[in-house]
């Protein structure tokens, strides 16, 4: 249970706002006053001491996908695949415990880091699994391999026509090589049920281990049985059944197909629990950039006929206005600077029509042109940006955009500047979700454009004040508030981005109750 008035005492309060004295005041489950002790103390107050400390508003990671991480996390991960022989390897020993017709499924290749820096074909996965369906996902979320039994069980063969915003390699003669890029996925993901391999208990640990690096609150993006990760099975259904277990707090954003989807998917979040609420549609306008399907006005520098796919459509500005209507917010997935104007001149068409702008998130914000953040900061709409993804794309990401582009890739500095309001996040599973790493990654950018490289307390700002109103909650450490805040072991504006990544959460707090991190 919540305990009453508490005082929380540490060497300093640290926000994106500057220092707030040394003590935070809550009672129950929300902050009355961070100030100095000396003022907040008083005769038979509960006081809990961290010296040597800092208290910090907890961490927020605005975009990630709470389901496919617990499945990263619990299930076979092929991030350490670094060649065809390697990922044959662990598809062979990962897939001897299942069933002699059970699918294989795993998340998280990375073929750019693999010899070769090429994808697998079905006949590479049939070596490892000649008559196992097998389906796996580049780590990206945006392009998965079938092998030829996956492909036969869903009836994917030459005469399969691409679908609408998706398409299957094929090779010269026709036949499909197994690699599925966006829609397409789903002809395979759809027809390999796996959603038995995740447990609730998973899920769980899965987001105690959010809170333990002092994560308190996520925009967790999730599906309805469709989509990439269709074979994970109904991932709002998935989280409804842990929602009064929650350790932390989850503000869903729904990828729906339909309105009368939407609906009952708001519906069924909002009867889960006060830390489970349905917040608004995610759809996609494009792809990835290590894809190749974040839709580009130019093509590609490292491949020239490609300008990628793009998906937004009709049905997302009708999802979009129906979001609105139900009280929500829209975030729409813009990697490619074409799917970014896009989604720009939706919104602005949104606006127009009435809508409120701080309502309205671009995820990823990846490739933006400088007429474009103009057009964004004059709209008001927010960025929601993911600097881990620099982490992982900083070997190539210039060969992929081109030198005139690379500039205007990731342009964390130049959105700032332009007075954007911003949200930070991971997008996990596709990156882990560090918030530390996020900041220090935000500040110092693996050194890919310096100059576009945050300020300290920006960085900060990603994952707190940011992330919270991207989130639809009140300002951190703010009266009244929730009492979601985190004590470390350093200042993370005070030291440099290699000691940020080197942070240690000491507790975390979610609405007034420290989180047990070792009850997983």
């Amino acid at each position: 249970m919540t305990g009453g008035r508490r005082l929380l005492v540490a060497d300093a309060v640290r926000t994106a706002r500057g220092v707030h004295g040394n003590a935070v005041l809550i009672d129950g489950s929300r902050v009355i006053a961070a100030g100095d002790r000396r003022t907040l103390d008083a005769p038979g107050l509960a006081v809990h001491e961290f010296p040597g400390a800092y208290l910090l508003p907890g961490m927020r990671d605005a975009h990630m996908h709470p389901v496919p991480y617990a499945s990263a996390l619990f299930g076979t991960s092929l991030e350490a695949a670094t060649s065809i022989a390697a990922l044959q390897d662990i598809i062979r020993s990962e897939s001897t415990a299942l069933a002699p017709d059970a699918p294989f499924v795993a998340l998280r290749l990375d073929d750019e880091s693999m010899v070769g820096g090429r994808l697998p074909t079905r006949f590479d996965l049939d070596a490892a699994a000649p008559d196992r369906p097998v389906l796996i996902h580049r780590y990206c979320g945006h392009i998965a391999v079938a092998n030829t039994a996956a492909l036969e069980r869903a009836g994917v063969d030459r005469s399969t026509p691409d679908p609408v915003n998706g398409s299957i390699d094929r090779d010269p003669g026709g036949e499909p090589t197994g690699v599925l890029r966006e829609t397409a996925i789903e002809l395979v993901s759809t027809r390999l049920d796996v959603s038995g391999s995740i447990t609730d208990r998973m899920l769980l640990d899965a987001l105690i281990g959010l809170a333990a690096v002092g994560i308190t609150s996520i925009g967790g993006i999730v599906g309805l049985g469709d989509g990439p990760w269709a074979s994970l099975g109904d991932e709002v259904a998935r989280i409804v059944g842990v929602a009064d277990r929650l350790p932390i707090t989850v503000h869903a954003f729904v990828i729906a197909r339909s309105v009368a989807a939407l609906v009952d998917a708001a519906r069924r979040l909002d009867e889960g629990s006060d830390r489970l609420r349905w917040i608004g549609y995610k759809g996609f306008a494009d792809g990835s950039l290590g894809g190749h399907t974040a839709a580009m006005h130019a093509p590609f520098a490292d491949r020239p006929d490609e300008f990628g796919t793009m998906r937004l459509d009709a049905s997302d500005r009708e999802l979009a206005v129906a979001s609105l209507e139900m009280g929500g917010m829209v975030a729409l997935h813009a990697i490619g600077d074409r799917a970014n104007t896009a989604v720009i001149d939706l919104y602005a068409d949104l606006i127009d029509d009435g809508a409120d702008p701080r309502k309205l998130r671009i995820e990823h914000a990846s490739v933006l042109g400088r007429a474009d953040i103009e057009r964004i900061a004059r709209l008001g709409v927010v960025a929601s940006v993911q600097p881990s993804f620099l982490g992982s794309e900083f070997e190539w990401i210039a060969d992929r955009v081109g030198a005139d582009r690379i500039v205007s890739t990731y342009p964390f500095a130049s959105l700032d500047f332009a007075g954007v309001p911003m949200c930070g996040g991971s997008d996990s599973p596709v990156e882990a979700p560090d918030p530390w790493a996020g900041m220090a990654l935000a500040r110092d950018r693996a050194g890919v454009t310096p100059s576009e490289g945050l300020l300290p307390d920006r960085a900060l700002a990603l994952f707190t004040d940011g992330a919270a109103a991207a989130l639809g909650e009140p300002l951190p450490l703010s009266p009244g508030s929730p009492a979601d805040l985190v004590i470390v072991d350093r200042d993370p504006v005070v030291c440099d981005p290699d000691q940020l990544r080197e942070t240690v959460v000491y507790e975390t707090w979610v609405r007034g109750e420290r989180v047990d991190v070792d009850a997983g």
